[in-house]
């Protein structure tokens, strides 16, 4: 799959994320497709290998995907791991994306999700958009 996000839809979704998540708490902010590749990130977070924290989150929510189909479920599409000093949330975008969320325990799960929620409603219609994005058949 092919993705093209203009300079347009690039200040949009940038907007989205500090608005919804960053202003809310949220560390960092990561936006991949299902594969693993990076489409894009913000946030405050020194980050010392991004592409592999992307490759590597969109296999733990493949992996996830495969629970929820052997328990018969359809899908899972959100997965939350909580650490000592920061939490991971990835939630799924249209269907072929993912975002994924840093933040630490000062702010509260409900406030990331709920401002997710928000996040993935703007944020789908630009990848849902003709204009904003290309998808080309594999």
């Amino acid at each position: 799959m092919n993705l093209i996000l203009t300079k347009n839809d690039i200040g949009k979704l940038d907007e989205i994320i500090s608005d919804q998540l960053l202003d809310s708490g949220a560390e960092h902010v990561v936006l991949t497709d299902l594969s693993g590749n990076l489409i894009m990130e913000r946030g405050s977070l020194e980050m010392e290998d991004i592409f592999s924290l992307a490759a590597v989150s969109a296999a733990n929510f493949a992996a996830t995907a495969e629970i929820a189909r052997l328990i018969g479920e359809e899908d899972f599409t959100l997965l939350f791991h909580k650490g000592g000093r920061r939490n991971v949330h990835f939630s799924r975008l249209a269907k072929d994306y993912l975002i994924i969320t840093l933040f630490n325990d000062n702010v509260s799960l409900g406030l990331i999700r709920l401002r997710l929620g928000s996040a993935i409603n703007e944020m789908a219609s630009i990848f849902g958009e003709q204009t904003g994005v290309v998808q080309w058949p594999s």
